[in-house]
């Protein structure tokens, strides 16, 4: 790789990715045209929950992917000018004690603002960081410097990663787009951004950096119509120099999510961008005004969650109030991409967050007396922080869930989730008697009808506050409780 600095640190990064293989992050995997990620048999095979959080940390980027069985993916890590403080906050939150793959998608201050802080954070206080992914071209700035420092002080593999690497993630099928051999623009940054399609079932993300409209053309020209992505994320903060129209014509997404600044000095995103995205009528999600936007796809759909509710018609997004980087609180459901969709997949808003309406609905159950029997489950007790060390005893952090109503229920394929979509389905067959509770314990043990063991290997539940989400087998939220 390409690096700047003293000839010590020259050597000793050449030697971390020639021993990592230089080459390719994970050579021999197939091309994204070779591997058929857009075919309905991958729908068949999709099991559990994918979920993308877009951290909200202002003019910058970050997002966190948490794979089906809790694999981690950090792409970019925010501003150098909160030194990573907004995405650790977010990662602690969230329990992340590990980061198998953190990416950088190109190495320009405002994306690799906090890779030093993270990596000194998780290979010093927590599990490590399994491998780092970065395009290989260098900045001349001190924040890059000190990212490079913090790879040779942990000695963490770091990949030079291209065109036709791929980057084993569980189930999830995760190609490497960009940037081609050689490289586009003179070498430049954002045109050689590392853009990643994630592909769960029959649902997929586009990460495209701050890919701008030459890189644009060519992953046009290379992969066409194997773009087409559930979400894309708006390239370089929703610059006019991005999402062109051949661009958001071949993605076809049908939602967009861009990250950048409510008070953005380079008027992000653009009205030229925002004007393409409602030609294309297209609901866009903006961190600055929904916050923290959390995308759960089960394969065949995708859940859109967010810290605020606000309007995701593209010209309208201005419209809504600021919501600024490191706000606490949780994601509520908005609105659910495909999956059920009556029309085949368009944007479906659903009305969780208007309380006026919740307690209408309440008042008139009272008044006639009928209620679905699904109501009458409760949360009885939350016990998040299980005595001594939480890893160690994971079945004394368990959530407690009663029948409080006269009939039983079957529980069977319900799904319990936590604020970062971690997801728990009820085992088939499973009934909660009249009266009855049952312990849903976050470690592995023997089912009972008196106690259900999630079998996760670390803890779920923050102990700092999180919210139990409780949902039917369509889909149908039925309870949603937080805890402090």
């Amino acid at each position: 790789m390409k690096r700047t600095g003293g000839a010590l640190r020259i050597l000793l990064v050449a030697v971390i990715v020639l021993l990592a293989g230089c080459a390719g992050a994970v050579p021999g995997d197939p091309t994204p045209a070779e591997s058929g990620s857009n075919t309905d048999s991958t729908a068949e095979t999709a099991n559990g929950t994918v979920a993308v959080h877009y951290i909200n940390v202002g003019q910058s980027v970050s997002t966190l992917v948490v794979g089906p069985e809790g694999e981690t993916m950090l792409v970019d890590t925010g501003h150098y000018d909160d030194d990573g403080e907004h995405v650790l906050r977010y990662l602690r939150r969230h329990d992340v004690t590990r980061i198998d793959h953190l990416v950088t998608s190109h190495n320009d201050a405002d994306h690799i603002g906090g890779n030093a802080a993270v990596i000194d954070y998780f290979e010093t206080e927590v599990d490590g960081i399994g491998a780092i992914y970065d395009p290989g071209i260098a900045a001349s700035t001190q924040t890059y410097d000190e990212y490079l420092d913090a790879v040779e002080e942990h000695d963490v593999t770091l990949y030079e990663t291209r065109e036709g690497d791929a980057i084993q993630f569980g189930e999830v099928d995760v190609d490497v787009l960009g940037p081609p051999e050689p490289y586009l623009e003179n070498e430049g940054r954002n045109e050689n951004s590392i853009v990643l399609r994630l592909a769960h079932g029959e649902t997929s993300f586009l990460l495209t950096g701050d890919a701008e409209d030459d890189q644009e053309a060519y992953l046009i020209d290379a992969y066409g119509a194997e773009l087409e992505s559930t979400v894309l994320k708006a390239g370089h903060h929703g610059s006019a120099s991005s999402s062109s129209e051949p661009f958001l014509d071949a993605v076809q997404p049908r939602a967009v999510v861009v990250s950048s600044a409510y008070d953005s000095q380079y008027g992000h995103p653009h009205e030229e961008v925002l004007q393409r995205l409602s030609d294309r009528s297209i609901p866009t999600y903006w961190t600055a005004t929904h916050g923290d936007t959390v995308l759960v796809s089960d394969g065949s759909g995708v859940s859109v969650q967010t810290q605020r509710d606000a309007p995701t018609d593209p010209l309208a997004l201005r419209e809504g109030d600021p919501v600024a980087p490191g706000t606490s609180g949780g994601v509520v459901e908005r609105a659910r991409l495909g999956g059920g969709a009556e029309d085949g997949g368009e944007t479906d808003e659903t009305d969780e967050t208007d309380d006026a309406d919740d307690a209408d609905d309440a008042d008139e159950e009272n008044e006639t007396g009928s209620t679905e029997p699904s109501a009458a489950v409760e949360v009885a007790a939350i016990n998040a922080d299980a005595e001594g060390d939480d890893r160690e005893n994971l079945n004394d952090e368990y959530v407690v869930f009663e029948n409080a109503g006269d009939e039983p229920i079957d529980l069977s394929g319900w799904t319990v989730e936590d604020e970062a979509a971690r997801s728990y389905e009820f085992p088939e067959g499973f009934t909660l008697g009249a009266g009855a509770t049952v312990t849903l314990r976050t470690g592995s043990g023997a089912d009972t009808d008196a106690e259900l063991y999630w079998g996760s290997g670390s803890p779920v539940w923050n102990n700092d506050g999180d919210t139990v989400i409780l949902s039917t087998p369509d889909g149908e939220r039925v309870l949603e409780v937080s805890y402090e």
